[in-house]
């Protein structure tokens, strides 16, 4: 393949970590190819003025074409994913989980004998959930309980990645960030729904029992970049080293602008499952996302995102950098800018 040459292809880059990834990457001196499933996509507006960008349409399921933007370059950044726990009317929760598994298989095969190293967003929701007092996760275990279509998806779509990178002697790195906040995301996501939710003021009577394996943008692309650049392959987890509760984020973006309503309490245990009803009862009253299913609420209860993120600052020589207060107000000042160009009130 020959020596380096800082050429990438990014799937998935009018996404949130796609529109923050590949404007870094042309800053350190990369040739971009940014693919987009439609040139036609309102969200390509972050990345055509880039300098050094070249935007691109691929249907990850092409794989004639997939294979032909690959021998361009060196790095294949692989992001392209369905990020959903509601669907639209044409789409399905098996959508989301084909989407992601199909998407994956087709990036390796493309990937195989053609470029220096492949880089993969998977995610924490791969990782198991442990009750309280239990050793975090790390990079050697995988979640069993796949009820959710999300978690469904992202964990069979890696697991198939290693499967094939190992039969296609494909050099992978599979990163691994929490629940992605702060600036620059061209749509919501389900993580930023939830602070849009809090915002909105729906967890003001109590918050729900969990905690949030928070990461910032910024931390994540640092990721990304050090897993192309560094001599190394495996899973990476990209988190923060301590994870809040619901209620403990409440407060603190309470703290960062009192208008924001904070939780005092938590819900007891006996209304977890009529949380999703809960939800849907405050997305007609107040215009909030939907941010709970009957199986995320199933699949969360009693248990606690817990995970080590010793192996990425050991072997990436990376940590977080943003601090989760300025994650969170860079991320409530960007959900305000984006509801103001949609005429909502911010």
């Amino acid at each position: 393949m020959g020596r380096f040459t800082m050429k990438a292809l990014v799937t998935g880059a009018n996404g949130h970590i796609g529109c923050n990834l590949v404007p870094a990457l042309a800053a350190r001196g990369y040739e971009v190819y940014a693919s987009v499933r439609s040139l036609g996509d309102s969200r390509n507006a972050l990345l055509e003025a880039i300098p050094g960008v070249e935007l691109v349409e691929l249907d990850v399921r092409d794989a004639d074409r997939f294979r032909a933007l690959c021998e361009n370059v060196d790095t294949l950044f692989h992001l392209a994913a369905t990020y959903a726990y509601f669907n639209g009317d044409r789409t399905t929760d098996e959508d989301v989980v084909s989407d992601s598994v199909t998407g994956a298989e087709a990036a390796v095969r493309a990937a195989a004998r053609q470029v220096r190293k492949m880089v993969m967003t998977s995610s924490v929701v791969t990782l198991p959930m442990s009750k309280p007092g239990d050793a975090p996760a790390t990079e050697a275990d995988w979640r069993t309980d796949l009820d959710v279509p999300y978690f469904r998806a992202k964990t069979i779509a890696e697991r198939r990645a290693w499967e094939l990178a190992d039969q296609y002697s494909v050099k992978l790195v599979t990163v691994l960030p929490g629940c992605v906040g702060g600036p620059g995301f061209p749509r919501r996501t389900p993580t930023i729904d939830l602070f849009e939710s809090i915002m909105l003021g729906t967890l003001r009577f109590g918050a729900p029992k969990g905690n949030h394996p928070h990461v910032d943008i910024r931390d994540v692309v640092s990721a990304h970049i050090l897993a192309a650049e560094r001599d190394t392959t495996g899973r990476f987890i990209i988190c923060n080293d301590t994870f809040p509760t619901i209620r403990e984020m409440t407060e603190l973006m309470h703290e960062i602008d009192p208008s924001i309503p904070r939780s005092r309490w938590h819900l007891p245990d006996f209304l977890s499952p009529v949380l999703p009803y809960i939800d849907q009862l405050n997305s007609r009253t107040l215009g909030s996302p939907r941010t709970l299913t009957p199986e995320l609420v199933e699949s969360v209860h009693g248990r606690l995102f817990s995970a080590s993120n010793a192996r990425a600052r050991a072997e990436l020589g990376w940590s977080p950098q943003i601090p989760i207060r300025q994650s969170l107000s860079d991320t409530i000042d960007a959900i305000r800018e984006l509801r103001r160009a949609e005429g909502k009130n911010a």
